[in-house]
C-alpha cells in the first residue's frame, strides 16, 4: 500500500489549493480515506474523511464550508479542495487510509496507511 500526496505549496490568505493523493496497492473504493494535518508543535488532527462509496463525507468544524474531500475511483486518487485558506491552515497535510469499519472517522489512530505529507503554507 502506498499513498503519495501532491499539490501543496504557498498561498496567500483567501486563496485556494487542491491536494491530491494517489493510491497504489489497493483501490480507494475499498477503504475509508482521510486527510489530516499537523502543524509544528501540534498533534495531528483530522480534516476530512470520505466513505468507501464516496457518498458520505465528514469534516472538522474548522474547515467546514471551505474544504471539500472527493475521490476518483478510476484514477484511484483522493482530493482535498481547499478554499478561503487562512494562516491557521498552515500545516503538513497527510493522506491516510484505514481498514477499520469502526472508530471516529477523523481520529488519526484509526488509520493504518499514511502518505509522506505535503506542506501547505498560508500567509
Amino acid at each position: 500500500v502506498q499513498l503519495v500526496e501532491s499539490g501543496g505549496g504557498s498561498v496567500q490568505a483567501g486563496g485556494s489549493l487542491r491536494l491530491s493523493c494517489a493510491a497504489s496497492g489497493f483501490t480507494v473504493s475499498t477503504k475509508r480515506m482521510g486527510w489530516f494535518r499537523q502543524a509544528p508543535g501540534n498533534e495531528r488532527e483530522g480534516v476530512a474523511s470520505i466513505s468507501t462509496g464516496g457518498l458520505m463525507t465528514y469534516y472538522a468544524d474548522s474547515v467546514k464550508g471551505r474544504f471539500t474531500i472527493s475521490k476518483d475511483d478510476a484514477k484511484n486518487t483522493v482530493y482535498l479542495q481547499m478554499n478561503s485558506l487562512k494562516p491557521e491552515d498552515t500545516a503538513m497535510y497527510y493522506c491516510a487510509a484505514r481498514d477499520a469499519y469502526t472508530g471516529s472517522f477523523l481520529a488519526p489512530s484509526t488509520y493504518n496507511y499514511w502518505g509522506q505529507g505535503t506542506q501547505v503554507t498560508v500567509s
